[in-house]
C-alpha cells in the first residue's frame, strides 16, 4: 500500500480552530458546563465516561467543538483541557476518547509507524476476533508476511513524566490483551498506547489502579505482544506526533510525601 508523504510536518490531524472557555463542572459523565471567552455559559457533551484522573479540573482552560446538527441533543463537545504538565508548565491534553483510532489511523496510513508495522496491502476497522470472535481488533493489516492485530489504548492520566494506563480497573481491556496473545504466532499483535499529551515520556501499565492488568500486560508483552506508546500535542486546530514514549513494564513507585 502507498504511503501518503509525511514531509518535515508533525501535523497528523487537522481540524477547524476550537473555542475556548474555562471548565466549570462535570457531570452524570456525559455533561460539561463551560464560559466561553465572551462569557457565555453552554453545556458540553463530555466524550470520556472514565474518571479523568488528574484532567478534570475544575476552573480550569478547555477547548470545545460546536457542531450542531438535527440528531445531536448538544451544540458543542468538549475536546482538550489544559493542565499542569511535567516540569509545571501548562499542558494540553485531548480528553475525546474517540479521537484516538482515528488519530492513530490516519499515523499509520502516513507512514509514521512503518519502521515498528512493517509493510501491509490494507487496513481494515473493527474486525472480529478473539475467543468466539467476540472481540473487535481496532484496526487489522493485512497483505503483509503476516496479519497485523492493532488494539488502540488511550491515556490522559501521567504521573510526572510517565503516561499511565488504566486509571480504573478494566475488565475489558484485560480481555484484549488475552486476545492478542492469542493471535499469536500466526499473526503479530500490536498494542498502541496512545499518549494524548507531549509532556510524557515513557509509558507504564496502571498497576496501581488495576494490579490484574498490570500482570496481564507483562505476560502479553513477554508472549510477544508488540507494544508502542505514540505521542501526540493537541492544539486549537489539530494533533501533532511527538514520536514513541518509551515502554515501561511497570508503573514506577509514587513518590514520597513530604514530610
Amino acid at each position: 500500500m502507498g504511503r501518503t508523504e509525511t514531509g518535515q510536518s508533525r501535523r497528523v490531524l487537522s481540524f477547524a480552530p476550537l473555542a475556548e472557555g474555562v471548565l466549570l463542572r462535570r457531570y452524570r459523565r456525559f455533561l460539561a458546563d463551560v464560559r466561553l471567552a465572551d462569557g457565555t455559559e453552554v453545556t458540553a457533551h463530555c466524550p470520556n465516561t472514565g474518571p479523568m484522573t488528574g484532567v478534570c479540573q475544575v476552573g480550569a482552560p478547555v477547548r470545545i467543538r460546536h457542531d450542531p446538527g438535527p440528531r445531536r441533543k448538544l451544540a458543542w463537545t468538549w475536546e482538550q483541557i489544559q493542565v499542569r504538565g511535567d516540569g509545571g508548565q501548562p499542558e494540553w491534553v485531548g480528553i475525546n476518547t474517540a479521537l484516538p483510532n482515528r488519530l492513530l489511523e490516519h499515523a499509520v496510513r502516513q507512514g509514521r509507524l512503518d519502521p515498528q508495522l512493517g509493510a501491509y496491502a490494507t487496513i481494515r476497522r473493527e474486525v472480529a476476533y478473539g475467543r468466539q470472535k467476540k472481540s473487535r481488533i481496532d484496526l487489522l493489516l493485512e497483505g503483509g508476511e503476516r496479519p497485523v492485530y492493532v488494539e488502540i489504548k488511550n491515556t490522559t492520566w501521567s504521573e510526572g513524566p510517565v503516561a499511565v494506563f488504566p486509571d480504573t480497573v478494566t475488565a475489558r481491556g484485560q480481555k484484549h490483551l488475552q486476545d492478542l496473545v492469542d493471535v499469536l504466532p500466526a499473526a503479530r499483535a500490536v498494542l498502541l498506547l496512545c499518549v494524548s499529551r507531549s509532556d510524557c515520556h515513557s509509558f507504564a501499565p496502571g498497576d496501581r489502579a488495576d494490579s490484574r492488568y498490570g500482570e496481564l500486560f507483562r505476560m502479553a508483552r513477554t508472549a510477544g505482544v508488540e507494544m508502542y506508546a505514540p505521542r501526540f500535542a493537541h492544539r486549537p486546530d489539530g494533533v501533532d506526533w511527538c514520536g514513541l514514549a518509551t515502554v515501561l513494564d511497570r508503573q514506577p513507585d509514587a513518590p514520597s510525601p513530604c514530610p
